[in-house]
């Protein structure tokens, strides 16, 4: 992940060089922080962050958490504080970069490294998004802080990275239907399934989960002889992913019992099927 303008690592610097001379490489032998410039101990925090052990960010937030203690109102604390908060995402101690990234925010707002902080809120709980079977709390909070980055800061390359997770995380939940959904249809428990499945055609219809969705409701529908419906969830179905291997499933189900693909009116599938296919909402 590109740290951005506010963690640009500088090696060659000679204030480092003396710093690290100065440690010795030994935090027991280090001379107290208080000794140094912020400059000085914020260097010290990039090399540990990007030369030192890469699976220790917790050596980095240490001199980047002084800064702020010992020269709260520098230029460097600002620059210290952002690095803060990335450098707990990378430590995966995601609470406490939500708050150096809010505070962030909070005390500069206009800074030009808003945008990363709000990304780095965003990412705190997107990362944080597990296994389907999980619950989806922190889906939907992760798709409320990508919005924000997306609204507020259009222009950025955050922006751009944050539409792609959004995506991502909106695809998660309607997986979370589709699970829930296969579970009730296997039982036997047929209208619980049409309803999960519903919700996935309604309001995920952008989701990769769609086309499985539309079959789940053939085979509920024709579970419990509603031949009409099914026939209409075998039209969209049709539609939109006739190259799909959902639809040869669907075809072949409906075909089974002497029907075909065909939108017939009358149930909320014909509504579907007059917005995505005849453009009725338009």
């Amino acid at each position: 992940m590109a740290l951005g303008r506010a963690a640009t690592f500088r090696v060659g610097s000679l204030v480092l060089v003396s710093l690290l001379a100065a440690c010795g490489g030994s935090k027991s032998k280090e001379p107290p922080l208080e000794n140094f410039t912020a400059e000085e101990i914020y260097k010290r925090g990039e090399y540990e962050l990007e030369v030192g052990n890469p699976r220790r960010p917790d050596d980095a937030l240490r001199y980047f958490s002084e800064v702020e203690r010992l020269y709260p109102y520098s230029e460097w604390a600002k620059r210290a504080l952002i690095m803060e908060a990335y450098s707990q995402h990378k430590a995966k101690k995601y609470e406490d970069a939500r708050g150096s990234a809010q505070r962030f925010l909070d005390t500069y707002p206009g800074d030009e490294d808003a945008a990363y902080a709000k990304y780095l809120l965003a990412l705190s709980y997107y990362d944080q998004i597990d296994e389907v079977g999980r619950d989806q709390g922190l889906t939907f909070q992760a798709l409320q802080a990508l919005r924000e980055v997306i609204e507020q800061y259009p222009d950025s390359d955050y922006a751009r990275s944050s539409m792609l997770k959004f995506d991502l995380a909106f695809d998660h939940l309607a997986a979370k239907e589709m699970e829930i959904g296969r579970y009730y249809l296997k039982q036997g428990h047929y209208t619980a399934a049409i309803n999960r499945f519903r919700v996935v055609v309604e309001q995920y219809q952008t989701t990769t989960q769609t086309p499985e969705a539309l079959l789940r409701l053939v085979e509920a529908y024709l579970a419990l002889g509603l031949t009409n419906e099914a026939q209409t969830a075998g039209a969209i179905l049709g539609h939109n992913f006739r190259s799909s291997p959902f639809y040869e499933d669907a075809y072949a189900q409906l075909k089974k019992q002497g029907l075909s693909p065909e939108a017939k009116k009358g149930s909320w599938l014909s509504e579907v099927y007059g917005q995505v296919v005849k453009g009725d909402w338009l």
